[in-house]
């Protein structure tokens, strides 16, 4: 269950309370900018990175003031893995909430791959690049979307790899993801590992925006999915608002992912803008064949009730998508 413990700075911050010991503080945050970029699959680029800019600085600042985090600005290190950290615009994100220039970036290169083309196992294949800075005693934060945790496993490993070679002593790390549970698995060993090897090691505190989505497997009752990949609403821990959201348009919970590739919606519009018309062109094709909304909402986040949302064509609403889209891409 999700208590709430902040609305201020037009961020709502809730608490993931759940049975069990957990050593990481887990939280959902919600504000209208990242609903608007899980909701509006046409919020892309410039306009993307800057609206969960603007969120996560909403959230630090709202998390310093609630004493949830204690950041100082000379200690402060952005880690960013690179490409999916770029989407956060920490850096810029630290600066707007505090008013501080004097905070670090650092950089690592993670790629990953399946195995195979039709392996459920990914591994690293690109990690040549590191620019790793950090003072004396460091706070880290982290953004990056987190579905399998490949990446973010390697790339927590180099950073505490790299802190024992600087002499660095880490105090925390502050980790904001649009992800799914294997994110605070990680982060757990990962706190543990801190633990041991810093002294005075205080926190690691995980920021799910939105919610704690689900990964799909091979065995998740999803017509359309890419396992390993998509962070998708069925079984997923939502923020009250978010769950709110899907009302305020039928398109909303429809989408195959509330994030899609992070990489190419801030980077390369092109190879994104393919990746959402190839699935409304899937849902037209299978409105043509006789799916109807209910059922299609019904697979995708089961816990609405259809009936607020009117009488709905799951062909007209996959015609219009369509026709949004391909207007831009052709632009």
């Amino acid at each position: 269950m999700l208590n709430r413990i902040s609305k201020r700075n037009d961020c709502s911050i809730y608490k993931i309370e759940e049975e069990g010991k957990t050593s990481v503080n887990r939280l959902v945050i919600s504000n209208a900018e990242t609903r608007a970029i899980c909701n509006d699959t046409t919020v892309m680029g410039v306009n993307y990175t800057r609206k969960l800019r603007k969120a996560c600085s909403m959230a630090m600042k709202s998390l310093q003031e609630e004493q949830v985090i204690c950041l100082e600005e000379r200690k402060t290190i952005v880690f960013n893995i690179l490409r999916g950290g770029l989407n956060f615009g920490l850096r810029e994100a630290i600066a707007d909430a505090f008013d501080w220039n004097l905070h670090g970036s650092s950089f690592i290169s993670a790629q990953r791959a399946r195995i195979n083309p039709d392996s459920e196992e990914w591994h690293i294949i690109e990690s040549d690049y590191q620019k790793v800075y950090m003072p004396q005693s460091a706070q880290i934060v982290i953004g990056d979307v987190v579905a399998t945790g490949t990446s973010l496993e390697f790339g927590l490993e180099a950073l505490v790899k790299q802190a024992e070679i600087n002499n660095t002593n880490i105090e925390s790390i502050l980790f904001f993801t649009y992800g799914g549970k294997r994110t605070e698995e990680i982060l757990e060993n990962v706190d543990a590992l801190c633990r041991a090897k810093f002294k005075g090691y205080q926190s690691t505190t995980l920021c799910y925006i939105e919610g704690r989505f689900t990964v799909p497997t091979v065995s998740t009752p999803l017509t359309i999915k890419l396992t390993g990949t998509d962070l998708v609403k069925r079984e997923a821990l939502m923020a009250p608002e978010f769950v709110e959201s899907q009302y305020e348009n039928p398109a909303f919970p429809m989408e195959r992912c509330v994030i899609y590739d992070a990489g190419s919606r801030a980077f390369w519009l092109p190879e994104y803008l393919e990746d959402v018309i190839e699935y409304w062109g899937q849902v037209h094709t299978m409105a043509r064949r006789g799916r109807t909304f209910e059922q299609q909402v019904g697979e995708r986040v089961p816990n609405l009730d259809c009936s607020k949302f009117g009488a709905v064509d799951l062909e007209e609403l996959a015609s219009a998508q369509l026709t949004k889209l391909k207007s831009i891409a052709n632009s």
